[in-house]
């Protein structure tokens, strides 16, 4: 197995990159945690292992991720039900949007119009791969 990813993305370009790490990634609503008090925002979710699919030698596989974004001011939705905590939703990308440097927005677009604004003080986001999706159900 190849070893895990772990970015960090301080600015609008290193959000780009973890975007195109995180593109298609499968999201259950259950798995959005805004943790309000700390100025956290972690999500979970099964992503694809863009490196070993665009290698073409293996089965492309999904890989077990946290998404984590700190120091957020706020944390809005658009289309996305809450209420039904096992909707599956499929993230499209990422997007940083400058206002009163280094603050600004982080929009996470899903399929279908759903959408998470988080206004941030500054851009602090971090994914970290936890291990490959058949091994979810061992503890991992």
């Amino acid at each position: 197995m190849s070893p895990h990813l772990k970015l960090i993305a301080l600015d609008a370009e290193d959000l780009a990159v973890i975007s195109a790490h995180v593109q298609d990634a499968r999201v259950q609503a259950s798995d959005i945690i805004w943790r309000q008090a700390e100025k956290r925002l972690v999500i979970g979710m099964n992503r694809l292992d863009w490196e070993q699919t665009l290698s073409g030698c293996t089965e492309p596989r999904r890989l077990i991720a946290a998404l984590r974004f700190d120091r957020v001011l706020a944390c809005k939705s658009r289309n996305i039900d809450l209420a039904r905590p096992d909707k599956a939703l499929e993230l499209v990308g990422i997007e940083f949007h400058d206002a009163d440097s280094p603050g600004g927005s982080a929009l996470l677009m899903f399929a279908g119009g759903g959408a998470l604004r988080l206004d941030v003080e500054c851009l602090e986001c971090e994914l970290t791969d936890l291990g490959p999706e058949d091994l979810a159900g061992e503890g991992v």
